[in-house]
C-alpha cells in the first residue's frame, strides 16, 4: 500500500462498512412507500373502513422505519466505537 499507513486503512473501511449498513435504509424506505402507496388506494376504493386501514397502514410504517433506525444504529456504533 503506497503511503497508506494500518490505521488510515482501517478507518476507510470503518466508513465502509458504515456506508453499506445504511443499505438497510433503503429497504425502509421502499416499504414505506409500498404501504401508503397501498393505503392510498384502498381508502380510495372503500372510504368507510378508512380508519381501520389507516391505522393498519401507520402500524406497518412504523415497523418499516424500526429496520431504518436499526440500521442507523449499527452504522453509528461501527464508526464511533473502537
Amino acid at each position: 500500500m503506497n503511503g497508506i499507513d494500518g490505521a488510515s486503512f482501517v478507518a476507510g473501511l470503518k466508513l465502509l462498512g458504515a456506508g453499506l449498513a445504511m443499505l438497510g435504509a433503503i429497504g425502509a424506505g421502499a416499504g414505506v412507500g409500498i404501504a401508503a402507496s397501498g393505503g392510498v388506494q384502498a381508502m380510495g376504493r372503500n372510504p368507510d373502513a378508512s380508519g381501520i386501514i389507516q391505522t393498519n397502514m401507520i402500524l406497518g410504517m412504523a415497523f418499516a422505519e424500526a429496520v431504518a433506525i436499526y440500521a442507523l444504529a449499527v452504522a453509528l456504533i461501527i464508526i464511533f466505537v473502537g
